[in-house]
């Protein structure tokens, strides 16, 4: 059954995160909070103890995520490193891929990026056309990839590719680890006005030779060891959009009570206080559907995660985006101003609305997978 309220240890974890989240602050850099996070054991929290993790799962990795969100000082590559990338190779990872990788995605002394978009087909890996095909004992991987987060900071990148099955001749997606100073690998950082510590890359991949065991899983698994990756990476969007909506609304709220005009603290008009109310009330119904995939998830329901996966990212993406902009609204002119940090955040909460998957996808996943109605395509 799925838990109502948190645990005590639950509570204990967000205590510490946003404990560390506060020293650090809206003016971290992502380096050293990084390396504090890891040494704590925070960034590791999802991945097997036996491989230097913590035992737990996405449940808390998305309350570390979503505490340090709400101090001001997310860090994306969460998502990618530990949650995507972790949880594929603990999952599918032959053992020495596991003892390679995972301690040291666990302590954060290395990161892994994650490459599944493309200039043509977006996320739908039905449409991808990376391509891997065998060379004797060897992998030949080419093709591209657009807006894949840290490649720079990254040591490898797990590309989604397809390989061609025997026995149909239909193209299925494949995992393999592609290490960044592999020959042919190539990147070029894309230029953002979406000013983050993390930088956006498009890749190219030509012929780049890759060993046997760069693969990771069975070949045949297909869709099965990709999406072991996309839900957790849905559950993480949208604990990332729901700290970020947390951050600005307790600006707004602060802002509210000190703010006074004509003797009387603008929080006290209902103009004020009753969108701060509502983007409250829409950030926690978010959080309760984030809980609820993350618990699907860990407990092994892969179905069930992808549908709570999917509308929890919808949620906290929307939420989000109306927090920061009822923040914004809120502090007026100052709202603009580099002193209160929401600037920025106009920019970064509609990317929860677009990436990894678009709002519009979902409303078509859910329609299509949920209320059972026909495809338009």
């Amino acid at each position: 059954m799925l838990p109502t309220l948190e645990s005590e240890e639950h509570k204990a974890l967000r205590e510490a995160v946003a404990a560390l989240g506060k020293r650090h602050g809206r003016t971290y850099t992502r380096e050293d909070l990084w390396s504090d996070a890891g040494q704590l054991g925070y960034l590791g929290v999802n991945l097997p103890e036996g491989y230097g993790g913590g035992g737990g799962g996405i449940t808390e990795l998305s309350i570390v995520l979503e505490e340090l969100g709400a101090a001001g000082c997310p860090l994306l590559m969460m998502i990618v490193s530990p949650a995507i990338c972790g949880t594929v190779i603990a999952r599918f990872g032959t053992e020495a891929q596991k003892r390679e990788w995972l301690p040291a995605l666990a302590n954060g002394t290395r990161t892994m990026a994650f490459g599944i978009t493309e200039p043509d087909a977006g996320s739908n890996s039905h449409r991808i056309t990376t391509t891997a095909r065998r060379d004797g004992a060897d992998w030949l991987l080419t093709g591209r990839k657009v807006f894949i987060s840290g490649v720079d900071i990254a040591e490898a990148t797990l590309i989604v590719g397809r390989t061609e099955d025997a026995r149909t001749g239909n193209l299925k997606p494949c995992l393999f680890i592609v290490p960044r100073d592999a020959e042919g690998f190539q990147r070029r950082q894309i230029d953002m006005e979406l000013n983050a510590a993390e930088k956006q890359f498009e890749l190219t991949l030509d012929d780049v030779r890759l060993p046997a065991d760069a693969l990771v899983g069975d070949e045949d698994a297909g869709l099965l060891q990709l999406f072991a990756g996309l839900n957790p990476e849905r559950i993480m969007t949208a604990a990332f959009a729901i700290g970020m909506g947390r951050y600005a609304l307790a600006q707004a709220v602060t802002y509210a009570r000190e703010r006074t005009v004509w003797k009387t603290p603008i929080g006290a008009h209902q103009a004020i206080a009753h969108p701060l109310a509502q983007s409250h009330i829409e950030l926690e119904l978010a959080r309760l559907m984030m809980q609820k995939a993350a618990h699907l998830y860990d407990a092994g329901d892969d179905t069930g995660a992808g549908e709570a996966a999917n509308m929890a990212k919808y949620a906290a993406g929307e939420a989000c985006v109306k927090a920061v902009d009822q923040a914004v609204h809120t502090l007026g002119g100052n709202g603009l101003t580099r002193e209160f940090g929401l600037a920025s955040l106009i920019t970064a909460a509609r990317v929860s609305r677009i990436a990894p998957v678009s709002r519009e996808m979902i409303l078509n996943y859910v329609s299509h997978q949920t209320l059972g109605l026909p495809k338009s395509y």
